[in-house]
Order: C-alpha cells, then structure tokens, then sequence
C-alpha cells in the first residue's frame, strides 16, 4: 500500500524501491548493464554492434558489459550470422535460466503465486479460490505455495530467485459491501505492513504494487502491441481496474495508484456512482447468485463459462457502458493511441465487452475528438500474476 506522504515519484522503479523490503534494494545493476538487458529482452536478441549504437555506448564499453553479463549466465551468446560484408555477426539473448521470479497475487476472489524465467516463461503456478480475503488465508497459503512451486528448481536454479513481487487491490480493505466480505476481516489489511510480514516468511527481496498496475505492465513488457507509445489499460476483474503507459513507460503516478479506474464517478440511471459498480465482474456474480446459479467459475480462469449464461448479454452491456465511458474521457485528456482491455474472462466474452464498447463509441459525441482505437488485451486473464512475478526482474534487471 502507498505510504502515507509519498514523494511525487511516477516511474515504477522508484516506486518499487520505496515500496520493497531493504533487503530487495541491494545488488542492483548498473545502469548499463540494465539498459543492455532491458533492449535484449525488447528485441529477443541483439548483435553487440546494433546494442552500441542503440545504448550510445562505444564498441569496447558494449563489449565488456555483455562479457560480463555471459559470464554472469544472463546472456546467452548465438551462432554466427553472415551478412553481406564484413565479419560475422552474434546475436545474444536472454538466457531463460539466468534469474527467476516469484509473484504472489492477492485478489478479492483467489491467491496465486506464479513462478517465471528470465523471459517471463510460467514455471509454475499455483492458486486457491476463497470467498474473500484474509490476513490468515495469506499467511497459509504463502507457508505451502512457495516450497511447492519452487520444489522442481536445482539447488543451483534456486540460488538465481532473484525476489517476490506481489500484487494486490490498493486499499483492499474498502468496498466491503460489494466484496461480499465482512468489514472487520478486511479491516485486518489495513494494519498490516505487508512487504515486512512477508520478508519474515520469505528470504527473498519483497517488492509491491497495485494488482491491475502489475496487469498494465505484463501487457506492456511481454504483450503483443508492441506499436502503442500511450495507452489505457482496463482490467476487468472481480473489481474493475486499470493502468496507465505513457511513451512506452509504466506511469504510475505520485502514490502508485494511477488508471484508478474503478474510482471514476460514473452515472448510473441518474445516481452518481463508481465505475466499479458498473463494469467489474463481482455484478455477474451477484446475479448468478440470486438466480441460485454457483458461480465458483467465474474466478477459476481455466473453468469454462455455461453457454447461455443469464443476465450475461446485459452484464457484458453495462460493463462496455462504463468502459467507453473511461476510453472517450481519457482519450480527451491524454490522446492516447488505444484503450486496450483485458480481463478475467474468456477470450469469447472479451471480444463481446470490445465489440459493445466500439458500438457505444461509435455513437458517442465525439466532437474534438480523434477516433478513439480500442484492442484486445494480448496476455490474457493471469495478467496480474505474470506481472507480479515479473516485479523482481524488473527492479533488478531492467532499464
């Protein structure tokens, strides 16, 4: 959670570092070398000649950090390629192996802890449903998902666990009506120092943001749209969320809260609301419950939604209401290349949320306004458990 007086920091490593265990701030690479690394993984893999000249590092000063870093087994050096003139040129790329990351997701409907490679390939992954959040469901789920996950890892691979990163609700103790859970447990949160408690258990570097911001960045790092400079992330989850990637940069504001999308007041039927009570998943779910329908599949990500679900074509409505709602007033005030959406949904239903919201744009007054380009997320629904996991590597190894 953001500590109250946060310096008006809005990249995400300053703000990983003031919100991580001391222990996660030391052993951080050198500029240089996390520049090296961060253009490698961006183009998959890099001759030394084309990393000078992209870094503006001289030949000989490339040289000697990507030996270092082969050495160091983060770089994997490739087999000669001929061109038209002049010496062969190797290509290096990222060594899967090189360094692992640990990512624990804290939602209102599941917990999930993910195992990642260097490349940001799954390892492993494990999750468990509950009805809401608990202090004491975390404590027991981390205790048995961490030896469990990282079991398959040689003693040698399990020296290269570079951290845990963990993504959760900002605030998660609010909202405890719609959450379904009691005020007093989720009050428990609230006192709780998260990033300290977890240290205790875990003797890796702890770093932490909001769940829907680690979404935005698993998009950004390892997602298809690779052509957007700026955009708004929309997540729709148990709770609708979002982030924010300005000139291809995670923005996450002075607090570490921003694409706060389920904070926007939204009309709804003439009563000022959230956009949370108007696009999120937990609605479904409250439908489904009062028919008398269980409703566990909603939260599962791999369980198959029944066809012919009720009240599904209404929900997927009013959740594309609010969405193109956020889309036209953040393109107003940012020009953003796209909104992209993504969620906790099957890939069937998304593209029914997306092609609703084109239509409600399509109709909107958009006077002033150049078209609004609404895409697919490229991910898919464990966005925030890839992101999350992704957090020591990034705050560790990338520019």
């Amino acid at each position: 959670m953001p500590a109250k007086n946060s310096p008006q920091d809005t990249d995400v490593e300053s703000w990983l570092q003031q919100h991580s265990s001391p222990k996660g701030q030391s052993g951080l690479r050198a500029a240089n070398e996390r520049r090296i690394l961060a253009l490698i993984r961006q183009h998959h893999h890099l001759p030394k000649s084309i990393i000078a000249k992209e870094t503006g590092l001289s030949a000989q000063a490339a040289t000697v950090i990507i030996n270092k870093l082969e050495q160091e087994g983060l770089v994997l050096r490739g087999a000669p390629q001929k061109g038209k003139r002049g010496q062969p040129s190797i290509p290096f790329s990222l060594n899967a192996q090189g360094a692992f990351g640990l990512g624990i997701r804290i939602g209102r409907r599941s917990i999930q802890l993910t195992l990642i490679d260097f490349c940001g390939k799954v390892q492993a992954s494990l999750r468990e449903q509950w009805q809401y959040p608990t202090v004491d469901a975390m404590n027991r789920f981390v205790q048995k998902a961490i030896p469990a996950v990282t079991a398959p890892l040689t003693a040698e691979q399990k020296q290269k666990l570079c951290g845990v990163g963990v993504a959760m609700p900002f605030e998660i103790w609010r909202w405890s009506e719609q959450a379904g859970a009691p005020e007093a447990v989720l009050e428990q949160w609230r006192q709780l120092a998260i990033v300290p408690a977890l240290q205790q258990m875990i003797s890796l570097p702890v770093f932490m943001c909001n769940d829907h911001t680690a979404a935005c960045a698993a998009e950004l790092w390892y997602g298809k749209h690779k052509q957007l400079n700026d955009y708004l992330y929309c997540f729709i989850g148990t709770f609708v969320g979002g982030g924010l990637v300005i000139n291809r940069q995670l923005h996450v504001g002075r607090n570490g809260n921003a694409g706060a999308l389920g904070s926007l007041p939204f009309n709804q039927g003439g009563t000022q609301t959230q956009l949370i009570n108007q696009s999120s998943l937990y609605l479904l779910e409250r439908m489904l419950n009062e028919h008398q329908i269980d409703s566990t599949f909603l939260h599962s990500n791999t369980a198959p939604w029944p066809h012919d679900l009720p009240g599904l074509d209404g929900w997927i409505n009013d959740v594309a209401s609010g969405l193109a709602h956020a889309a036209l007033n953040a393109h107003g005030i940012l020009d953003l290349d796209a909104v992209v959406i993504e969620g906790a949904l099957p890939r069937g239903v998304l593209a029914k949320v997306v092609a609703s919201c084109k239509q409600k744009l399509a109709d909107a007054d958009k006077r002033g306004l150049t078209p609004v380009t609404l895409l697919e997320g490229s991910v898919g629904a464990d966005a925030q458990s890839l992101g999350s996991a992704h957090l020591p590597l990034l705050m560790l190894y990338s520019n």
